[in-house]
């Protein structure tokens, strides 16, 4: 476990699960597997200009241009290994061809112009962000007057998983220590509604998503706790690193998830949250 002295100033930003191509392929396997719980509540029919804030690798972004067809797409993000695989990606995608357009840029602080689209789409974005609220600031001024916004976001202190498993929960408080600590927030998901009210955004909805899976659905439950297995494994390597957990502590943690998987009367609780505004 985590041994150094924890203080209240975070470090630099620094990515959790890295930017390997196995990362890559992880966060495309992300978006399919989340599409239909994401993009349930989410209507982008009547936007024409699209502002996707963490294009990443363009998971999100494939998924838009196929749902939206009218749409052009910006996708910013700050790293470039991202956008490498993003253009990758995007460019042998048909019905992508001359709708979208993905650049470097620092979220905090937009390059674009004042009014410059009519919707903006952040997914899993401002969990790694150091000062979210920023962002939505920059968002109220790069959209038009009343363009729509659509945001995202965790919030893992829902996380729950029966039976009890002791190793896990002392890897994922690693896990949220390591974000909260190198200015990330894993819990940012509940505080959308104050973020977008301090921007002075309007018509504000948040939405609360769940996934409670028990012995009435067994294989989606058994499908969602290995999705979960791999996102977690993702961070293994920096947080052993890190020396926010051990190898023993990690390998056990999966060992009971994998358990879970397989008992009958597991039970899987995850809540993200979604926020809807317009402009002002």
């Amino acid at each position: 476990m985590k041994k150094t002295k924890k203080t209240a100033t975070k470090k630099n930003i620094e990515y959790l699960h890295g930017f390997s191509e196995v990362e890559q392929n992880r966060l495309r396997k992300q978006a399919d597997f989340t599409e239909p719980q994401v993009y349930k509540n989410i209507d982008l029919s009547e936007v024409k200009d699209l502002l996707e804030v963490g294009c990443g690798v363009g998971a999100q972004s494939e998924i838009l241009l196929r749902r939206f067809p009218k749409i052009n797409l910006t996708g910013v993000d700050f790293s470039e290994a991202q956008l490498g695989a993003a253009r990758k990606t995007l460019a042998s995608v048909p019905y992508a061809k001359g709708r979208y357009k993905v650049q470097q840029m620092d979220a905090q602080k937009m390059t674009f112009k004042a009014k410059s689209f009519d919707g903006a789409f952040l997914c899993w974005v401002l969990e790694h962000i150091p000062d979210p609220q920023k962002v939505i600031q920059e968002l109220g001024r790069v959209l038009r007057p009343s363009g729509v916004v659509y945001i995202t976001e965790v919030t893992n202190s829902s996380f729950f998983l029966n039976p009890y498993s002791p190793n896990l929960w002392k890897y994922w408080m690693a896990f949220n220590d390591y974000q909260f600590e190198h200015a990330g927030d894993p819990f940012v998901g509940a505080k959308l509604g104050n973020f977008l009210s301090a921007a002075g955004f309007q018509n504000i909805e948040t939405n609360i998503v769940t996934f409670h899976l028990d012995n009435r659905h067994p294989e989606k439950r058994r499908q969602m706790i290995e999705y979960w297995i791999e996102l977690l494994m993702s961070g293994a390597d920096q947080l052993i690193k890190a020396k926010y957990t051990t190898k023993e502590i990690a390998k056990a943690g999966m060992q009971e998830m994998r358990s879970a998987a397989k008992d009958p009367n597991a039970v899987f609780l995850y809540s993200f949250m979604q926020a809807r505004a317009t402009a002002p």
